[in-house]
């Protein structure tokens, strides 16, 4: 998700990001991995913090750039969350005026392996 113009003291706090993370997981059914890691990075026009949580289900990041008060989300999971769930909670927390969301459903075909890749 690309979010424009959100609220600015609420992408510059790693207060409000890490419960942000921790209410995400909670209202998607997800299982957090450890804590949430979050650090100022990045330098000139692309600073701010980045967030990344583990969950069991893979991980949930985003980089909050403080110039232009926009953030860039990612929810990757192999189990099935509603993306529209994570829209609203990310409107509620961030208040952008804009967001951009692509959602690509990720899935491994299950052919069987043929034989001189199972040796691999």
């Amino acid at each position: 998700m690309n979010l424009s113009r959100c609220a600015p003291l609420r992408i510059r706090c790693p207060h409000n990001i890490k419960q942000f993370s921790d209410s995400l997981v909670k209202r998607i059914d997800m299982v957090p991995y450890g804590k949430p890691q979050i650090v100022m990075f990045g330098s000139g026009n692309k600073k701010g913090y980045t967030l990344v949580q583990l969950i069991e289900t893979s991980n949930i990041t985003g980089h909050f750039v403080e110039e232009n008060n926009s953030a860039f989300l990612d929810v990757f999971s192999c189990k099935p969350f509603d993306p529209k769930e994570v829209e609203k909670h990310i409107y509620d927390w961030f208040h952008p005026v804009h967001i951009e969301t692509h959602f690509l459903k990720r899935a491994a075909l299950n052919a069987p392996v043929p034989l001189n890749e199972q040796l691999r």
